[in-house]
């Protein structure tokens, strides 16, 4: 069986490409369109994404990982030289680099200090200028800059695209893997993420709280999972019977004054995102959700739990 499995994977290519760019130039968009599913969250909220997350691209060619990560952006705050090392491990581990560009902004001294960091990486770089279907967009700008600063970057390796709409985005694949080598794939054909349950469902309640919040309290937000267990059917439910997960959750804030905002007027707002989530988690789990969502303060004893 093994031997067939290799004979079936004879002359395919595997590989990983980390995924980098400013905040909101549309990472994690893009990774979701190319792996046809949702794999990381999104939000205008500038570095809605704070861990490396793996999206899984599986193409006749063979199998591309995709590890979306960080927003890069210069600051010296012990929080984003974090991030940014996510980001830095994750290019320095990569067959390849997936360099996305958003071509409504000029360059600015944020892109210039990403494209520096890729300079010495050009020949294992693909650039994607995204965002064209935006009248604002400025493509050849963002051309321009790219043969200044990344000067090994082959022209050829640079493409145009809208993770928005879809447009050209499979011309990306082909030149991934053209830089990815031979190899098994490194997860089975049915895999389009490996994120573990729990992470998933803390992940899409993060995305859901950041979205209705947005500048008040975004980067304050911590979400755990503190118990998730399914539950069996009952006794004489038809066969199949649907699968249910019952999980407990706490958004964790760093003061009492954001506990409330979370909150809100009667419950109104955590009502609100956990009601999205529940919907959000629907079209991503084959299971029926059932999600007991509350509120605590991370530093300090709050005096009650909603």
């Amino acid at each position: 069986m093994q031997e067939n499995q290799t004979e079936k994977n004879a002359g395919k290519k595997a590989g990983f490409v980390a995924v980098i760019g400013r905040p909101s130039a549309g990472k994690s968009t893009l990774v979701n369109a190319l792996c046809g599913e949702k794999v990381s969250i999104v939000s205008a909220t500038p570095q809605t994404t704070r861990d490396a997350i793996r999206g899984i691209v599986n193409r006749e060619q063979g199998q591309l990982v995709l590890v979306d990560t960080p927003g890069r952006y210069k600051s010296e705050k012990k929080d984003n030289k974090k991030l940014r090392e996510i980001s830095d491990n994750a290019s320095d581990d990569a067959d390849a680099i997936l360099y996305v560009i958003d071509a409504t902004r000029p360059p600015g001294e944020e892109e210039a200090d990403i494209a520096a960091s890729l300079a010495p990486l050009g020949e294992r770089t693909v650039a994607a200028i995204n965002k064209i279907d935006d009248p604002a967009a400025d493509a050849g700008a963002a051309r321009a800059f790219l043969a200044e600063t990344i000067p090994a970057l082959d022209e050829a390796r640079i493409i145009e695209v809208s993770a928005k709409t879809g447009q050209n985005i499979e011309a990306l694949i082909p030149a991934l893997f053209d830089l990815a080598g031979e190899g098994e794939p490194f997860y089975g054909a049915e895999f389009y993420t490996d994120q573990e349950v729990d992470f998933r469902i803390s992940e899409i309640i993060r995305e859901q709280a950041i979205n209705r919040l947005k500048e008040e309290i975004p980067h304050a937000i911590r979400v755990e999972v503190a118990d998730a267990q399914f539950v069996p059917p009952p006794a004489g439910a038809p066969e199949p019977a649907r699968r249910k997960l019952w999980a407990r959750a706490f958004i964790t804030v760093e003061r009492e004054s954001q506990k409330g905002i979370v909150v809100g007027k009667g419950g109104a707002m955590i009502k609100a995102i956990r009601l999205a989530s529940l919907r959000e988690l629907a079209r991503v789990f084959d299971w029926k959700i059932e999600l007991d969502l509350r509120v605590k303060v991370a530093q300090g004893r709050a005096r009650k739990n909603h």
